[in-house]
Parts: structure tokens; C-alpha cells; sequence
């Protein structure tokens, strides 16, 4: 009976958000003017690049090769790992890595804004597993370029707030 009751529930919960018109915000908050722009980079298949890419298209932003649109800029992408700590025979035990992402944004109006972002993380390191260790290190990166890029939309989008303020 409490499970019938939950199950219940559970589609009296998903009827009412459906028929509310609920859904997720997928670049609800982006300018119309920025609904369209254009990516540069100096390589356009570069991890970062295509991680950006990927995040411009889920916020439902039309990217165009020309046209007089707002320019997304990836000026420079750094990637640096630190040794965090060790272990006692002196082989690395955990790094902190580091995406540092510098890009700018030029509107319509042709005046560029830089906009920064650094994720951090860590990373414990097994030596033993070499392998395994290294696949898992370029899965946090992946990870890293998709967060950077979404805080760059959102500095984006702050930005273009800002600008409309002066």
C-alpha cells in the first residue's frame, strides 16, 4: 500500500509540473543580441574550444562563421598541475590542477571586454595505477573545460548587464 502511495505521488508530482509548463532554464537568461555570435580561437579543435563549443549550443546560442554579431574571443587557455603533497618515499601523492582561461567579448558596438575564469582541483595520483590514473586525470580536465566554459556564458551574460547599465 505505501508503495502504490508513492508511486502515487510521484505521478501527481510529474502531472503538475508538466501541465505548469515547468522547464529547465537552458539559456533563459542570455540577451537576444547574444542568441547569435561567433567563436574565435586559435585552434578550433582544441579541447577547450570545443567545450565551449558544446556549452554555447546547449544554451541554445547560434554560432555563425561571419556577420556583424557579438565575438566570443578564447585568447589563452593554461593548464598547469602542482604538486600538492607526497607521499613518504618522496613520490607525488596528490596535485592541484589548475584551468586558467582568458578570453574576451566584443559586441556590436566593436568595443572588447576581457573576461577571466580559473577552476581548480584536485587530483590524488597512484603511481601504481598508472593507467587508470591517467584516464581519470583527462576526465576531471574534460570536466574542468565544460565548467569553465559555463562560467564564462555566465560572465558573459554579466557582462553584457553591465554594459547595458553605463
Amino acid at each position: 500500500m505505501l508503495n502504490l502511495l508513492k508511486k502515487l505521488c510521484l505521478v501527481g508530482a510529474l502531472a503538475t509540473l508538466t501541465a505548469c509548463g515547468f522547464h529547465f532554464e537552458n539559456g533563459e537568461l542570455i540577451p537576444q543580441e547574444m542568441k547569435t555570435l561567433r567563436l574565435e580561437s586559435s585552434d578550433p579543435y582544441d579541447a577547450m574550444t570545443i567545450a565551449m563549443r558544446k556549452q554555447l549550443r546547449a544554451n541554445n546560442i547560434q554560432l555563425v562563421e561571419q556577420g556583424d554579431v557579438v565575438v566570443l574571443r578564447l585568447n589563452n587557455v593554461r593548464e598547469n598541475s602542482e604538486v600538492a603533497s607526497i607521499f613518504k618515499q618522496g613520490r607525488e601523492a596528490e596535485k592541484v590542477l589548475v584551468l586558467q582561461v582568458e578570453a574576451s567579448v566584443q559586441l556590436k558596438n566593436k568595443q572588447r571586454y576581457p573576461i577571466n575564469t580559473q577552476v581548480t582541483r584536485t587530483f590524488f595520483d597512484n603511481s601504481r595505477a598508472a593507467l587508470a590514473k591517467s584516464a581519470e586525470k583527462e576526465v576531471i580536465w574534460n570536466d574542468m573545460r565544460e565548467q569553465a566554459a559555463r562560467q564564462l556564458i555566465t560572465k558573459m551574460v554579466a557582462l553584457k548587464q553591465q554594459v547595458k547599465s553605463q
